[in-house]
């Protein structure tokens, strides 16, 4: 395999193992965006229409994608090992695509959970539907690291 990917692979790994044993991040996560659902549920009048379900859809991935966000440089900036991560022997880049594919593993997650709620609260779920669903947690977890890091480095300096 090649170094960088094994560097990738690694600290999405460390990522992932400390959310297993810590259980903080996806827990909340399903929560928020079952919870949120649940409150759309009642609280959207019946003759709404299917464009407004789909739009409150979006936004519960959206704050359940913010607060698996806040959380990702968590461990790094409470223990203090963001330095020790930059100084390590490996490209830069592979410490965001690690912390990337764990954010999109813990917003795959969420939304195993989200998208038959959707599907037995409001609409049900398309195939392009769930596809607009990936491509947006690519998006999401890439942009929303980068801005992630950035936040957590401001803070320790």
């Amino acid at each position: 395999m090649n170094a960088y990917l094994a560097d990738v692979v690694t600290l999405a790994r460390k990522d992932l193992l400390l959310e297993l044993r810590s259980r903080d991040t996806v827990p909340a996560m399903l929560l928020f965006v079952v919870s949120t659902l649940v409150v759309f549920n009642f609280a959207l009048p019946a003759e709404s229409g299917d464009r407004a379900a789909y739009g409150l859809l979006w936004v519960a991935i959206v704050f359940t994608a913010l607060l698996g966000l806040t959380r990702a440089f968590l461990a790094e900036r409470e223990e203090r090992v963001l330095d020790g991560l930059v100084l390590t022997p490996c490209d830069r880049s592979a410490i965001w695509l690690g912390k990337v594919v764990a954010v999109a593993v813990f917003l795959l997650l969420a939304e195993a959970v989200a998208l038959p709620a959707f599907d037995v609260f409001f609409e049900p779920v398309t195939w392009e539907l769930a596809a607009a669903v990936l491509l947006a947690d690519a998006g999401l977890a890439a942009v929303g690291t980068l801005l992630s890091a950035m936040a957590a480095a401001s803070r320790t300096r």
